[in-house]
């Protein structure tokens, strides 16, 4: 019987490189740390590998209401003033971590490239604020910019919604409740999402160490998400194989293109394809883009990391297409 390929040997030698620094860096693992210790130190390092930031016409900060009255903070991006189509953007970080600000170079690249106004949401973080606090301020971001983006200036009617990892499940939670308000979304935009119940999948087990993104990493961020494991079967976390209140998984039909970027040595590769399988199985138009050699979060690695370039164009590519207007 032939020998299982190492999956080290899958890495690019670029990508290699840049874990074996990291690994060189000794810096204490994200399951050691405190909450407040582990996004002081991804705001610290969020910046190091990323592109250059790109000058636009237009940044505002703002602030929207959350259900429960809760200012949320927000950040508009825009390269010119003109009345621009939307994405609405949520940031990755396990639900515990991250920020407008650790996200700011990734949200210019896609408004500048893409030629669309990009908003950026301060979601609130766990354990301060558990499931299913993020989805809900999710859907309210989502929902206010449809109600005020013509007051902003912006056109309402060229709307969509992404996000990477955890801001890629709330992005995909999204777009289901969208099409049950009737809200037109023109993408859903999906860097290598969060979609399962379980994180026992063959890329969990193949690739859940040394590839960036620890398991132990994983389980820290959801026992601080999640408020018990019953949290674990609800569709708001999990959209590929989670359920509503009478016990029902949630169906596909209706929803909006989706584009997928993935990572091929990446834990969450297999819950993305499937959930790119069940999209499709719904007639669904789905694109997916498969990036071979990186791990998670090789997106905002674009000084050292030739793919994450190409996946910045390519995912501009899908907004520019989705948000051309249709002819009649």
């Amino acid at each position: 019987m032939p020998q299982r390929r190492n999956p080290r040997a899958l890495l690019t030698p670029a990508m290699r490189s840049v874990l074996e620094r990291m690994a060189r860096a000794g810096p204490a693992p994200l399951h050691a740390l405190t909450p407040e210790q582990a996004r002081m130190a991804y705001e610290v390092g969020a910046d190091v590998l990323e592109l250059a930031a790109h000058p636009l016409a237009r940044v505002q900060d703002l602030s929207l209401p959350a259900r429960d009255g809760a200012p949320l903070a927000a950040r508009l991006y825009a390269p010119t003033q003109e009345r621009l189509p939307v994405l609405l953007y949520l940031h990755g970080g396990g639900f515990t971590i991250g920020s407008i600000a650790t996200h700011d170079r990734l949200c210019r690249s896609l408004s500048h490239l893409a030629h669309c106004a990009v908003l950026s949401l301060a979601y609130r973080l766990a354990p301060e604020h558990p499931f299913p606090t993020a989805a809900d301020d999710a859907w309210d971001g989502l929902r206010w910019l449809n109600d005020n983006a013509h007051a902003l200036g912006l056109d309402g009617t060229r709307l969509a919604v992404g996000g990477d990892s955890a801001g890629g499940t709330l992005a995909a939670v999204c777009a289901l409740q969208a099409r049950d308000a009737g809200i037109a979304l023109a993408l859903q935009l999906l860097f290598y999402p969060g979609c399962a119940m379980q994180q026992d999948s063959a890329s969990h087990q193949r690739f859940g160490h040394g590839f960036l993104l620890e398991a132990e990493h994983i389980e820290w961020m959801f026992a601080h998400y999640l408020r018990s494991p019953a949290d674990r079967s609800d569709w708001r976390f999990a959209p590929l194989d989670g359920c509503d209140a009478q016990g029902a998984q949630v169906d596909a039909d209706g929803l909006a293109p989706a584009w997928f970027g993935l990572a091929e040595c990446d834990p969450l590769l297999d819950e993305g394809l499937a959930y790119a399988d069940k999209l499709r199985a719904a007639a669904v138009p789905v694109t997916l883009e498969l990036y071979r050699g990186v791990v998670h979060e090789f997106i905002k690695m674009g000084r050292a990391i030739p793919q994450a370039h190409t996946a910045h164009q390519d995912a501009a590519r899908a907004l520019r297409q989705a948000f051309a207007p249709q002819l009649v």
